[in-house]
């Protein structure tokens, strides 16, 4: 086994790795916190957020080991998976927590439909990312408006913290699709390394404002 030896594709290995750590460490204080609150919240939010780092550590493979173009392909396929399911979960904790803490069934499954047709997308062309950053945005559009109208409407402790973690989301989102942007500050970062620096940023507002919510029940 080799590692990569481009600089930005080093960069972007080594923060994926370390948005997985960040990420695992938000689905045990999810766990540890939540569980014992709101079983349902916890097993969405926590899975989300397990699927996410597991597509981490899938992208520290892709990007930091030297390996042939197919199998780089094939590293990407569960990756993609993982990355739609975690932004659909991710919709079903927002709509959970949106409408008073209760999601339908059909409602869930509609969600989890919408993550399967963007896999096969991904399958049809495999190469363009950009598809993943349109599903994503839409995602954390909606997420942004339902969380804004509760931090408004102070029907949900832990609000402000959420719509700061979905905003700082949509930037490492935007930040992503610009494929030219290149920072040299004692590393090299390209435009996916600063996605995930700024990832992690929003994964702490994040697991904070659902932290919050929590204890807020928590009586």
């Amino acid at each position: 086994m080799q590692f990569i030896d481009i600089p930005t594709e080093q960069t972007t290995a080594l923060t994926d790795l370390l948005l997985a750590l960040v990420s695992a460490s938000g689905v045990f204080w999810i766990v540890r916190t939540g569980f014992h609150i709101d079983k349902k919240k916890t097993i969405i939010w926590s899975t989300a957020f397990t699927l996410l780092t597991a597509a981490a550590i899938l992208g520290a493979i892709a990007h930091g080991i030297k390996m042939s173009q197919d199998t780089n392909e094939l590293i990407w396929q569960p990756l993609n998976l993982f990355l739609g399911l975690s932004v659909a979960l991710f919709v079903a904790g927002v709509v959970y927590d949106f409408i008073g803490f209760k999601i339908r069934k059909s409602i869930f499954f509609l969600i989890l439909l919408f993550s399967f047709a963007f896999f096969a997308i991904t399958l049809i062309f495999p190469r363009l990312f950009f598809v993943f950053i349109l599903y994503e945005a839409l995602a954390m559009l909606f997420a942004l408006i339902s969380y804004a109208f509760l931090m408004i409407n102070r029907k949900f402790p832990g609000a402000t913290y959420m719509t700061l973690g979905i905003f700082i989301s949509i930037i490492a989102a935007i930040i992503q699709s610009l494929e030219s942007l290149n920072l040299n500050f004692i590393w090299n970062f390209d435009h996916n390394g600063l996605f995930h620096l700024t990832q992690i940023i929003g994964l702490f507002f994040l697991f904070s404002g659902l932290i919050k919510e929590f204890h807020s029940r928590a009586v």
